[in-house]
């Protein structure tokens, strides 16, 4: 129409070819800031505190990237090793993968999801969890213990995953 996509959409709002936003449908509150957007809590957002006896989302951070052939692969820190193949215990926030109240296969998240197209962090703050019994969902935290594995070269790019979960009370 015009060379000035702002210009453009003016015109089209005042001739009532498209509808204004209604500010009644906006969020309340001030405008999100800078690099964070509605509904999407930025990096840095609230964390859980660290829990005598569980697993550290500060140590699963701990993962260097190196170069491999044409790929980027992680090189996880000793502490993380020493895990492997160990029943350990974790807290975290539910991301469902099924449509049901109760997962029996989800993620585990070190912040709580805050949109619902992408995961709360990147692959060292999410774990994949098979339950041996299937727990309900929720908001709040959970805890559990299970199984822990690195995952080495997992086609959807995640480095743990945690078998024979159970719930913690």
């Amino acid at each position: 129409m015009f060379s000035n996509p702002l210009l453009s959409l003016a015109i089209l709002i005042s001739s009532n070819l498209v509808s204004a936003a209604d500010p009644s449908s906006l969020p309340p509150g001030p405008a999100p800031k800078n690099g964070a957007a509605f509904g999407v809590t930025p990096a840095g957002g609230p964390s859980l505190p660290e829990r005598a006896g569980f697993v550290s989302w500060r140590l699963l951070a701990q993962i260097e990237s190196v170069q491999q052939g044409q790929r980027m692969v992680p090189r996880f820190d000793k502490g993380i090793s020493a895990l492997q193949k160990k029943t350990v215990k974790l807290q975290g926030f539910m991301l469902p993968l099924s449509m049901t109240e109760k997962q029996s296969h989800f993620i585990l998240t070190a912040s709580p999801p805050s949109c619902a197209f992408c995961l709360p962090g990147g692959p060292d703050s999410v774990i994949e969890v098979k339950a041996s019994v299937p727990i309900k969902y929720g908001y709040e935290p959970i805890t559990l213990s299970g199984k822990f594995e690195i995952l080495q070269n997992d086609p959807m790019g995640l480095y743990y995953r945690i078998t024979e979960a159970k719930p913690l009370s």
